[in-house]
């Protein structure tokens, strides 16, 4: 499994860097023409078939080899009764930078395209509000944050990008590996940890621990040669690289998922047909919940398979200690999110921004961000 690109933020407060060089959009649209990835509606002759293009998530993970593409290329055509038909390529094999995605759907080169939220937040720090470090220890959290957030999502997106969100997915859990014992993310001080993105740096150097931003294709590795102790990834693409063979211990709790969304160019989604646009938007709502679904099944069959339980089919046995999540971890949990993950927030993406999260994920949770 590809592991999520790392979340790089911009310059503090400068929003007038937030949109990407119109000579590098203008070349990614070049070469989104010379692969035939821009589709139009053809005109309304006889009702011929109307064929949409469509830009997925990252290739060969299973959100996309298992979701994304059947649902275009198989099931929309059944949804629509024939009147819509998709093609589909991923962005990280379109010549497309994932830090460009909502950009290009903004402008229409991209139409119909998902955006990975950790990396659309280098430029739009807000979008990354709904998958914190520490904020959605669980499946069941993260459902909730995304309730309350979405609103908020669809609000920015039209207003900012003249942009349609239509579905929000997730990853599975990345979670903690270590070489020796630990009990919770407080055991971490001392020990190197690999990270993936800055938001992972800031936490465990709050913790007392030592961030090491590192490949997913090096974990194993840096952890053989002692370059890391512990790594943050996924439960069972961390397995399907061997983790469960140079650590003893992983966490249950999840630190981050890596949240995307689904969305469309509000001109191209409107000139669809509007029983078109019912159909694919129930469409969507199913999709969105299998793929939440698949999730949370392949995090917990990651811990299964490093643990060696019953249940594990699509990793390797491992003989490794699930770390469970304690009552004072959970304590903790809290202030670390207050101390550390929302003033570092805040600081890239500005204080109406720790407004809007106090109007909403404050009031729900208690847990509000400090306006300086």
């Amino acid at each position: 499994m590809t592991e999520l690109p790392a979340d790089c933020p911009p310059s503090p407060r400068r929003r007038a860097r937030r949109l990407a060089p119109a000579r590098r959009l203008r070349r990614a649209a070049a070469l989104l023409l010379g692969l035939g990835l821009l589709g139009g509606l053809p005109a309304a002759a006889e009702d011929p078939p109307i064929r949409i293009k469509v830009v997925g998530g990252l290739a060969s993970v299973s959100q996309y080899v298992r979701y994304e593409e059947p649902f275009w290329t198989e099931r929309l055509p059944g949804l629509t009764n024939g009147r819509v038909q998709a093609e589909i390529a991923p962005f990280d094999r379109s010549g497309i930078r994932g830090q460009e995605m909502l950009q290009l759907i903004r402008l229409g080169v991209v139409p119909f395209g998902t955006v990975l939220l950790a990396l659309a937040a280098a430029d739009e720090p807000e979008l990354n509000a709904l998958d914190l470090p520490m904020l959605n220890p669980d499946i069941a959290t993260l459902r909730q944050t995304e309730r309350l957030w979405r609103p908020r999502l669809e609000q920015l997106l039209r207003e900012r990008y003249g942009v349609r969100l239509l579905a929000i997915y997730t990853y599975p859990a990345q979670v903690m590996f270590c070489q020796k014992p630990f009990g919770g993310l407080s055991d971490l001080a001392g020990r190197r940890v690999r990270v993936s993105s800055v938001g992972q740096s800031e936490l465990m150097e709050a913790l007392g621990a030592t961030p090491v931003v590192t490949p997913f294709a090096s974990i194993v590795p840096s952890i053989r040669t002692g370059i890391v102790h512990c790594a943050i990834t996924g439960t069972l693409s961390g397995n399907a690289i061997g983790l469960q063979e140079v650590t003893t211990h992983v966490s249950r709790t999840a630190i981050s998922w890596g949240t995307s969304i689904f969305a469309a160019n509000e001109r191209a989604w409107m000139a669809l047909p509007e029983a078109a646009r019912e159909a694919i938007q129930q469409g969507l709502a199913g999709l969105q919940q299998e793929i939440w679904e698949g999730a949370a099944q392949e995090t917990e069959e990651g811990l299964l398979c490093n643990a060696g339980r019953p249940g594990c089919i699509a990793g390797t046995r491992g003989q490794m200690t699930v770390v469970e999540d304690r009552p004072d971890e959970q304590r903790r949990r809290l202030q670390w999110i207050t101390d550390t993950v929302l003033p570092a927030w805040v600081q890239r993406c500005g204080a109406d921004c720790a407004e809007t999260w106090n109007s909403i994920m404050g009031k729900a949770r208690g847990v509000y961000a400090r306006v300086d």
